[in-house]
């Protein structure tokens, strides 16, 4: 008997207004009949072959009560007849006394024992992709839907809220990453308008307002890799902060910790996320431009902290942009005497379309300090952004001639590179 499982209504492709009712129908599955005794032994063997649908049970009573046994029931992708089962299952149920002869059982499926890309295949234009992948950045999904995709994407948001637990909030974002602020603008395509989020990343805890902030729950791995080179009375100086997650899990540490962000809103968060953490007392936060925070706060710190034995990491995680602060270093302390030790280690992040996107990020961050980096610094793939483009972090021990240059040197450095340099920050920016 042909199942007619996934065969959803043809009514449903093109909805653009969730119907839940329309995905009804009656369906007919392969089954088992499993004596009482043995059952729980055959659903084990047969784990690969019974049904798996949200909400449908596997095993269900025999039409004759007084038979003693269950009607196991099938996936009819993989059981279509007796000799469907592999040599371990079939020789498994006649250990067991089970015959193998199929028998068909009747249920009806709803709109609730749909997977959430069967639901959209049938609705979305067929042909074309569909988008079940999103962002958790706590009860909000963030989604990057395609132009085909806009039509139905009521339809999408809805599917998604029903069939992820704990979601309660869909999101589309409608425009790139490109303001002085780093957020975007969003709208919701289903349920409670609410973006303030709480998440929790290795093992700290953030809130913020995920329409006014930035944050990228992909980037978790990265921000524990950078941390956990930092050491107990170290100083680490955050250029573009956030809401604090390298800053505060430093900070959770033993760090000693300067951070900065120009958005109101990012400082805000920061300051409360802090306290939440109970590091405040180990932050220092800052709102200002990036520029003006290397070239004040961290300068009045640095000249100091370079006669110290402990490590200062500057981290600068804009990657449209940060590459190009890197000259703001340059004669930063031509006031103080040179020094060879305790130099300040650089994480600065960029995006590259190149071939070669580490010798782009060395050469662009060279042009940017005036001064080669080639053999003087490690570049950590971070992650794949957008076909073609990579997010990526150069890391290097800050130069002295560039931090100590005299005003003449830095001009020199800065006048001979400049057609490059033009080039380099005409790229894109992007999220």
């Amino acid at each position: 008997m042909e199942s007619k499982l996934y065969r959803l209504p043809t009514e449903v492709r093109g909805m653009t207004s969730l119907d839940k009712d329309a995905f009804t129908q009656d369906i007919t599955v392969p089954a088992l009949r499993v004596p009482t005794g043995v059952l729980n032994k055959v659903v084990k063997c047969l784990r690969k072959s019974t049904i798996q649908r949200p909400g449908l049970p596997r095993v269900v009573q025999d039409k004759d009560e007084n038979s003693g046994c269950r009607l196991v029931l099938l996936d009819p992708r993989r059981v279509t007849s007796a000799s469907s089962f592999s040599e371990d299952e079939a020789e498994a149920l006649r250990s067991f006394g089970v015959t193998e002869e199929l028998h068909y059982y009747e249920l009806k499926l709803t709109y609730d024992n749909l997977k959430t890309e069967e639901v959209l295949e049938a609705v979305l234009p067929q042909g074309q992709d569909v988008t079940s992948g999103f962002s958790r950045v706590g009860h909000i999904a963030h989604m990057n839907l395609r132009d085909h995709q806009l039509p139905h994407k009521n339809v999408i948001g809805q599917v998604i809220m029903d069939k992820n637990p704990g979601i309660t909030c869909v999101v589309n974002k409608i425009n790139i990453i490109d303001s002085t602020y780093r957020n975007f603008k969003m709208e919701v395509l289903a349920g409670e308008e609410n973006m303030v989020a709480k998440v929790k990343e290795n093992g700290v805890t953030y809130e913020f307002d995920f329409s006014r902030v930035y944050w990228n729950s992909r980037l978790s791995t990265e921000h524990q890799r950078v941390v956990q080179l930092v050491k107990r009375g170290d100083t680490v100086f955050d250029v573009f902060a956030g809401v604090g997650p390298f800053a505060i899990p430093a900070a959770r540490l033993g760090a000693n910790i300067c951070a900065n962000d120009l958005n109101p809103e990012s400082y805000k968060w920061l300051q409360y996320n802090c306290k939440l953490n109970k590091v405040e007392g180990q932050v220092r936060t800052f709102n200002l431009d990036g520029r003006a925070f290397i070239q004040g706060p961290l300068k009045q710190e640095l000249h100091v902290l370079l006669k110290g034995d402990t490590s200062v990491h500057i981290v600068m995680n804009l990657p449209a942009l940060a590459l190009e602060f890197l000259d703001a270093f340059r004669g930063l302390l031509q006031q103080e005497p040179p020094c060879d030790q305790n130099l300040p280690i650089v994480h600065c992040y960029g995006f590259s379309k190149e071939d070669d996107p580490e010798a782009d990020m060395v050469r662009r961050a060279s042009l940017s300090l005036g001064f080669p980096l080639e053999e003087k610094c490690s570049v950590h793939f971070v992650r794949n952004v957008a076909p073609n483009k990579d997010m990526m972090c150069v890391k290097f021990t800050l130069p002295k001639e560039v931090l100590f240059c005299s005003n003449e040197e830095c001009k020199e450095t800065a006048d001979e590179p400049a057609s490059k340099r033009q080039k380099c920050e005409d790229s894109p920016h992007s999220a």
